[in-house]
């Protein structure tokens, strides 16, 4: 994909692009020219949005871009999307339908200089070619005597389109963040197609590298395969994480990425798993920590596994302990009750794929396939442990899954915590498996600003990523490295600092050092 403002020069590198790389260079006003000259039906109701001056609907432009691209010669060439997507809605459009590019390209050109680029322009109305007064004058006063401004061209229109166009990148930059590759275009077009062409050359060659490794490996399981294209089409972590309240596409990214890696470890068969995500949202360290976000990852984990015909149990704990110490967690006073009065769904879910109980043998029934306990935890003198160890007991080989448990030690009172030696409380707590786990990393004693990511998805690597700040208002996330466990903070700390993983150090990192 090439992103560039009005007179950035995108349509001369993407004719020197297709070119040199043999690629299918489709043009979204291209595309609405020629839909709208063959009469297609698609092109006659975007006729009848451009006739009347209306923007032709989002679900309108992205059915014919999917259109062309299931055609021959784009499945045998690959192609160039040129100017499109330009909403966050047609970006999540083509994620549904697992069309992403290997590379996201955009021009960058100061403001000022596309402002001139603009104004200076000229129109040939007999040849339709593009002139300007100081960059690319006419051959001859002939043709001078017949160039015409273009209506859209004036100063006050070109600011108002390029103010259009920065909210358009801004708006998808969250889904195509990890892919993205700005170039300075305020360079003579060979200039600048050189740094391209460097950047596709690469890009080419790593993917002629990955075919030929995945060609050596088709001996594997069909299921390997399956999970490493799953993780291929993963879109990289999201940015303006600090941004509260989050906004709706990063709350579904991370239900997303939560939900395709509890399904790999169920389908692999793992019947005890374990969620760990420290979004702010979800961090309940933090001021800004919300019960809705929990409850809404949990209930799309149960709808989803019910879709697939499983009768699940969302499971929360009930009261414990005893005297002064009765009572439950604050952090989830309130989430039964929450959990019955959500949506879900019109289908009649709820009584039947779907129900809701506490943690303890007594909760675990015949017809139940699985259960979704939400953020187990102990608290002073009320161990959980027990009744949970009855749960899995009585569930023997159904899925068991905790979404955020607290499962450390802590001080117990009038025998409760005694039911079960100390080493085997940490034992059991330790038997359930990571299926997931995302923490933001922060300088220590501090929130802000993040310094960087660890991520595990079941069942691949963790990966630590460096966030990186490429300006004011745009950030990204690096990967630095993988680790086969999850790392300690000293070890983390040598990746930033450029150890050697075998050397342990502290030092300016040692935000991270307490962290793990």
């Amino acid at each position: 994909m090439i992103s560039g403002a009005p007179a950035s020069g995108k349509g001369t590198q993407c004719e020197m692009i297709a070119k040199k790389f043999g690629v299918v260079h489709i043009s979204i006003g291209d595309i609405l020219r020629a839909e709208v000259s063959a009469s297609t039906e698609i092109g006659k109701k975007a006729k009848e949005y451009m006739n009347s001056g209306r923007l032709v609907p989002d679900e309108i432009v992205t059915a014919m871009v999917t259109a062309r691209l299931s055609l021959k010669d784009v499945k045998e060439k690959g192609w160039l999307l040129d100017g499109f997507p330009r909403s966050s809605v047609q970006a999540e459009s083509l994620e549904k339908l697992n069309i992403r590019p290997d590379i996201y390209i955009m021009l960058d050109i100061p403001d000022d200089v596309l402002i001139d680029r603009c104004v200076g322009r000229r129109l040939d109305p007999l040849t339709g070619k593009i002139y300007h007064v100081k960059n690319f004058p006419q051959e001859n006063e002939e043709i001078k005597e017949r160039l015409v401004t273009r209506p859209d061209d004036t100063e006050d229109k070109v600011k108002s389109r390029l103010e259009i166009y920065k909210k358009n990148v801004e708006a998808i930059l969250l889904t195509y963040s990890d892919l993205l590759h700005k170039i300075d275009g305020n360079r003579p077009k060979e200039v600048v197609f050189k740094d391209i062409d460097s950047l596709l050359s690469r890009l080419q060659k790593d993917k002629e590298e990955e075919s030929e490794s995945v060609t050596g490996d088709l001996a594997r399981t069909g299921n390997q395969l399956d999970k490493s294209s799953s993780e291929k089409n993963w879109r990289g972590i999201p940015t303006k994480l600090n941004n509260i309240p989050h906004s709706k596409e990063i709350r579904k990214y991370f239900y997303e990425d939560v939900l395709q890696a509890t399904q790999r470890a169920i389908t692999d068969g793992k019947t005890r798993l374990k969620v760990e995500i420290s979004i702010p949202e979800l961090n309940p360290e933090m001021d800004v920590y919300r019960i809705g976000t929990l409850m809404e990852l949990v209930r799309i984990l149960a709808l989803s596994f019910a879709d697939d015909g499983k009768r699940v149990k969302v499971c929360v704990q009930g009261s414990m302990g005893e005297g002064a110490l009765v009572g439950m967690p604050l952090q989830l006073a309130g989430t039964r009750k929450i959990l019955e009065f959500m949506d879900w769904g019109p289908d009649g879910a709820m009584g039947t794929f779907i129900n809701i109980g506490s943690i303890g043998s007594k909760e675990v029934d015949e017809q139940d396939d699985m259960f979704i306990l939400v953020a187990p935890q102990n608290a002073v003198g009320n161990c959980i442990i027990g009744d949970l160890k009855a749960m899995t007991d009585a569930a023997e080989h159904r899925p068991v899954i905790l979404v955020n448990p607290k499962l450390k030690d802590v001080p117990g009172s009038s025998g409760v915590m005694q039911t079960m030696g100390r080493a085997e409380r940490l034992e059991y707590a330790a038997s359930f498996e990571l299926c997931y786990f995302f923490r933001l990393l922060y300088y220590s004693g501090t929130q802000y600003p993040i310094m960087a990511a660890l991520r595990m998805s079941y069942p691949y690597e963790y990966e630590l990523y460096k966030r990186v700040d490429e300006s004011p208002k745009i950030e990204k996330y690096v990967l630095l490295s993988k680790f086969e466990k999850r790392p300690s903070g000293d070890e983390i700390n040598d990746v930033f600092e450029g150890k050697s993983r075998d050397k342990r150090a502290t030092g300016i990192w040692g935000f991270l050092s307490s962290i793990f």
